[in-house]
C-alpha cells in the first residue's frame, strides 16, 4: 500500500527533478493539468483513478509538449472527470495543443450528430496533408463568409439563412 502511493507521487509536478516544463513552453492542455495538480495537491495517479485512465495516459498528456492529435473524446471525458474539471475546458484545451480551435457551444447537454461529426473533423485534420488542409481552412472560412453575407446564420449552421 505504501509503495502504491509513493509511486503515485513521482512524476508530479511538484516533485524534484520532475522533466516536465513549468511554465514557458507548456501547451494549453499540459498547463490545465499542471495547474489542477497543483491547485489540488494530486497526483498522476490520482487523476487517473477519479477519471478511471491508465496513470500513464494522465502522465503522457501532462508531459508531453507537441501533442500530433487530439485525445480522443472518451479521454477527454475522463481527463475531465479526473480533474474535476469541465469537459469543454479539457476539449478546448486539447485542441489548442494540437493547433486547432475548439469552439463549445454554451449549454450543450446531450451530444447533437454535429458534435459527432465536429470531433471526427477534429480528430482526422493530421491525416490530411498539409495542401489537403489548406483546402479545408479555405473552405472555412468561405463557408463563414457566406453565412455572414445571408443574413447572420452562424457558420454552425444555425440561425436564419
Amino acid at each position: 500500500m505504501t509503495a502504491h502511493a509513493a509511486d503515485d507521487r513521482r512524476g508530479t509536478p511538484e516533485s524534484p527533478g520532475d522533466p516536465a516544463p513549468r511554465e514557458h513552453g507548456v501547451n494549453p492542455l499540459q498547463r490545465l493539468i499542471q495547474e489542477r495538480l497543483r491547485e489540488r495537491g494530486w497526483s498522476y495517479g490520482e487523476v487517473a483513478r477519479r477519471g478511471a485512465l491508465p496513470r500513464s495516459t494522465v502522465y503522457t498528456l501532462a508531459t508531453t509538449r507537441n501533442l500530433v492529435r487530439p485525445p480522443r473524446p472518451a479521454t477527454i471525458d475522463a481527463l475531465a472527470k479526473g480533474l474535476d474539471v469541465p469537459v469543454s475546458a479539457v476539449r478546448a484545451a486539447a485542441a489548442e495543443s494540437t493547433g486547432l480551435h475548439y469552439y463549445d457551444e454554451a449549454g450543450g447537454g446531450q451530444r447533437a450528430a454535429s458534435d459527432q461529426e465536429r470531433d471526427l473533423l477534429i480528430a482526422s485534420i493530421d491525416e490530411l496533408s498539409a495542401e489537403d488542409r489548406q483546402h479545408v481552412a479555405a473552405l472555412v472560412e468561405s463557408l463563414r463568409s457566406r453565412a455572414v453575407r445571408d443574413g447572420g446564420a452562424s457558420p454552425r449552421g444555425e440561425g436564419p439563412r
